[in-house]
């Protein structure tokens, strides 16, 4: 059946991650992906510290290519080891960092705020730090520590939330360690932008003030250009009138 495949090849995958990181402990492992490729199965491998997963002259690589091959009957497989850009973004290798810091006996608390502060530092948008155990006492406690905002629930919790998962072996008893980064390249579906009003150039305020008054005094002298006018016309009225009555006074005088 369909289904069983699915849960063969996905245990499957868990038992190759559970080897790598066994394996690979040292090295500072971030994870894994495997691809299926027409020439046969390409195992990516990502570490903190890619030197040691290649081993002197190959040796180390060449290995576990072979355990890959005979362990757990891959086809062809090819290790490609990729180093961890920032390490500090990555939930598994900062689990680890954790366990190993209070496997020399550091206090946890300590440990907790101590990593938060170096991937809040990296970027991060928000950390969850778990740790469980025998922390305080004989009885078992848990301690979480959060900063910064990160989802819970939810698609986006699965999407953009990753996770890592530590274990740390002390004389009380075994302590889980469990991180979860909101990475700063994460975008909610809730998320708005609010974008600023564009502000109108300077120049063109200058502008468009300095041509308002210059229609201004364009509108003023065109008013008194009529306004002269007018009162030329009236005077040449006046004028008329006086002629009209000289005329008429020289016609009387006459008679």
């Amino acid at each position: 059946m369909i289904e069983k495949d699915f849960v063969t090849e996905g245990l499957r995958r868990t038992k190759i991650d559970e080897y790598l990181e066994k394996e690979l402990e040292r090295a500072g492992y971030g994870g894994m992906e495997i691809q299926v490729t027409p020439l046969g199965t390409m195992v990516i491998v990502y570490a903190e510290r890619p030197g040691m997963v290649i081993g002197r002259g190959g040796k180390t690589v060449r290995q576990i290519t072979q355990n890959l091959k005979n362990k757990f009957d891959l086809d062809n497989p090819q290790v490609e080891v990729k180093e961890v850009d920032v390490p500090e973004l990555n939930a598994r290798i900062m689990a680890a960092k954790i366990a190993n810091m209070l496997q020399r006996g550091m206090h946890f608390r300590r440990v907790a705020y101590s990593t938060i502060r170096r991937i809040m530092g990296a970027g991060a948008q928000g950390v969850e730090v778990t740790i469980s155990g025998k922390i305080r006492g004989s009885r078992s406690a848990v301690a979480k520590f959060t900063e910064g905002y990160i989802k819970k629930c939810g698609e986006p919790a699965t999407r953009f939330v990753e996770e890592g998962f530590a274990t740390a072996p002390l004389k009380p008893g075994v302590l889980g360690i469990v991180v979860r980064i909101m990475p700063p390249e994460a975008v909610l579906p809730d998320k708005v932008d609010i974008l600023a009003p564009i502000a109108e150039p300077v120049e063109e305020i200058v502008e468009e003030e300095v041509a308002e008054e210059v229609v201004e005094e364009e509108a003023e002298e065109i008013v008194e250009a009529e306004e002269d006018l007018e009162s030329l016309e009236e005077i040449e009225e006046v004028e008329e009138d006086l002629e009209e009555l000289e005329a008429a006074t020289e016609d009387s005088e006459e008679e």
